[in-house]
C-alpha cells in the first residue's frame, strides 16, 4: 500500500474513489459539499431521498456522477458533529476503508483529515488514518496452504488536504504513521504465530535480523551466561522446557550515548502452560501471545530506527516457554534472583514477574534514564479494565503523566493504577524475601509491586497488557499494542529536549 499527501480540491481528483464525510443529519462536509457543488446537488439529492443520513460507521458508493472527473464517491458517516471526538475519527476511516476494500478501485483519495477535530491538527489526522488504513489491511495467513477471499484492488492511497500551509507536518506525520504501522505489523506477526515457530531461539533470531537491517547492536544471553549473572528467577522458569532460554538485548543508539537511554523490558513467555500449576484446557492456545510484550519491543525499536528517531533505546527481552516436567519449579521453591533478593515461589504461573525481575535487575548496568516494562502480565487487570486500556503503574509522577499523555495522543488507552505501599504487605513470605504471588485481591497491582522491588535506582513504569495485546473470539489475533503509546512517548522525549 502507497500513502501519499496531496494538496487539491476533491471535484478536481481523477481518482477511482473520492472519499468524503456527512455529518448526521444529512450534513456535508466542505470536501463533500464541494463535490455536491460540482455535480449539481447530486449528493444532497441523494441524502434527502434518505439513502444516506450521516450515522457513525455508515457508508455509501456513488457511481456515474454527473460532471466527476472521479470514477466513485465514498460516502463515510461521521456521526453528530458536536459528538465528534477522536474514537468516531478512528471508526470513520475504518468504516471507509472496509468499504473501500469491497470496491474495485485501485487508488483512493481522502479528504477525511480536512474534517475539522477539536485539538487535533491535521498531522495527528494524518498519522492516524495511515495506522487504521494498515491495521485494517492486515493479515496473518502465512500458516495457511491456501489465502482466504479475494483480495482487496485497492494499492495507492492520496490523503487529500486543502490547506497547502500544513504539508510539511502532514508529510512527516505521514511517515510516521507508516513506521508505527510497521512496528504494530511485526508485533502481530510475531504474536500470531504458533508456539512452535515463534520460540525462544526464533524471537533472537528476529532480534538479530533487525540488527542487521538497521545496524544495531544486538547480543544474545543463552543459559550458562544467565548462570554467570546469578539469574536464578529467570532460569526457575526455564527449568521445566527443552528450548533454552534467551535474554535478547537490542540496542539503538539515535543520540550521542552521554544520553542515558530509555530501557524497555518485553516479557517473552513464548507459550506459557502455567507450569505445575497448570493453567485450565480452555483457551490455552492464546498463551502463545504470552510474549507480546517482547514482540511489542521488537516492534517500537522497528519504528523508531524506520524513523531515525534521535534517542537511545536499549531493549531487553527475558525469553522462555514457561512447561510442566521432571525438572520443572514447583510451588513452594525459593529462587535467588539477580539482584541477590529471595523469591518463594507460590505459584508457578505466576512467571512473568519472575523472569522481568532479573532482566529489570540487569537493566541497571546501562544507566538508564527511565526503564518501562510492558508484560501480559495479569488476568485481573482484564477483569479491571477489559479489553479497552493497558494497566499502568510507576514509581514516578511525570514519567506516569507522560505514559498517560502518549497513550491519549496515539488514540491507544492507558490507565494508571495505585502503587502504594500497603499493597507490598500482601507479598511477605515466612521463607524468603518475598513471595510471587499476593493472593486474588488487586492481583494487577501486587504483582507490578513484586516488580518494583528490583526498580530502585531508577524511574519506572509498567504497562500491564494482558487485556490489550491480542483479541478472542471472530477477531482472534495480536493487536499490536502498545506499539503506537510507547512509539509516540519516545517521539515526544525527542520534541521536549528540542524546545
Amino acid at each position: 500500500m502507497k500513502f501519499s499527501i496531496k494538496s487539491g480540491n476533491p471535484e478536481k481528483q481523477r481518482s477511482a474513489c473520492v472519499v468524503v464525510g456527512v455529518f448526521e443529519p444529512r450534513k456535508l462536509t466542505d470536501a463533500a459539499q464541494a463535490m455536491d457543488n460540482v455535480t449539481n446537488g447530486y449528493i444532497g439529492g441523494i441524502l434527502r431521498r434518505g439513502d444516506m443520513d450521516g450515522r457513525a460507521g455508515s457508508t455509501l458508493v456513488l457511481h456515474n456522477m454527473p460532471d466527476a472527473l472521479c470514477e466513485r464517491v465514498l460516502l463515510v458517516g461521521l456521526g453528530k458533529e458536536r459528538e465528534f471526538n477522536d474514537k468516531a475519527y478512528g471508526d470513520a476511516v475504518r468504516a471507509a476503508f472496509k468499504a473501500l476494500q469491497k470496491t474495485g478501485a485501485t487508488d483512493a483519495a481522502l479528504f477525511l483529515t480536512d474534517v475539522p477535530l477539536k485539538q487535533r491538527d491535521a498531522a495527528w489526522k494524518v498519522s492516524q488514518t495511515v495506522i487504521v488504513a494498515m491495521e485494517s489491511f492486515y493479515r496473518f495467513e502465512r500458516l495457511k496452504s491456501k489465502t482466504e477471499g479475494v483480495k482487496p484492488q485497492l494499492r495507492t492511497v492520496t490523503l487529500g488536504t486543502t490547506r497547502r500551509a500544513e504539508l510539511a507536518a502532514s508529510e512527516e506525520a505521514l511517515q510516521q504513521g507508516l513506521a508505527i504501522a510497521d512496528g504494530m505489523n511485526l508485533t502481530k506477526d510475531l504474536g500470531n504465530l504458533a508456539s512452535n515457530i515463534c520460540t525462544p531461539t526464533y524471537l533472537a533470531k528476529q532480534a538479530v535480523s533487525i540488527a542487521k537491517a538497521h545496524k544495531l547492536k544486538a547480543t544474545i544471553l543463552e543459559p550458562k551466561d544467565m548462570e554467570k549473572l546469578g539469574m536464578g528467577s529467570l532460569l526457575a522458569v526455564a527449568r521445566g522446557s527443552r528450548q533454552p532460554a534467551k535474554l535478547i538485548v537490542l540496542e539503538y543508539w539515535g543520540q550521542a550515548k552521554k544520553e542515558k537511554p530509555v530501557v524497555l523490558v518485553g516479557k517473552g513467555v513464548t507459550f506459557d502452560t502455567g507450569g505445575i500449576s497448570l493453567k485450565p484446557a480452555a483457551e490455552m492456545d492464546e498463551m502463545k501471545y504470552d510474549m507480546c510484550g517482547a514482540a511489542s519491543v521488537l516492534g517500537v525499536i522497528t519504528a523508531i530506527a524506520r524513523m531515525r528517531l534521535p534517542v537511545n533505546v536499549v531493549g531487553i527481552i527475558p525469553a522462555t516457554e514457561n512447561m510442566p516436567g521432571g525438572n520443572a519449579t514447583k510451588p513452594g521453591d525459593v529462587v535467588t534472583s539477580m539482584s541477590g533478593q529471595t523469591i518463594e515461589i507460590l505459584n508457578t504461573d505466576a512467571e512473568g514477574r519472575l523472569i522481568l525481575c532479573d532482566a529489570l535487575t540487569y537493566a541497571e548496568r546501562y544507566e538508564p534514564d527511565t526503564v518501562i516494562d510492558i508484560a501480559t502480565l495479569t488476568g485481573a487487570c482484564v477483569i479491571a479494565l477489559g479489553h479497552v486500556a493497558s494497566g499502568l503503574l510507576s514509581n514516578d509522577e511525570t514519567l506516569a503523566d507522560e505514559l498517560l499523555h502518549a497513550s491519549a495522543h496515539a488514540a491507544d488507552r492507558a490507565w494508571r493504577l495505585p502503587l502504594w505501599d500497603d499493597y507490598q504487605e500482601q507479598l511477605k513470605s515466612n521463607f524468603a524475601d518475598m513471595a510471587n504471588i499476593g493472593g486474588r485481591a488487586a492481583g494487577t497491582i501486587t504483582a507490578a509491586c513484586f516488580l518494583s522491588r528490583f526498580t530502585g535506582k531508577y524511574r519506572w513504569a509498567h504497562l500491564d497488557i494482558a487485556g490489550t495485546a491480542w483479541k478472542s473470539g471472530k477477531e482472534k489475533g495480536a493487536t499490536g499494542r502498545p506499539v503506537p503509546l510507547l512509539t509516540q512517548f519516545l517521539i515526544e522525549r525527542t520534541r521536549k529536549r528540542n524546545t
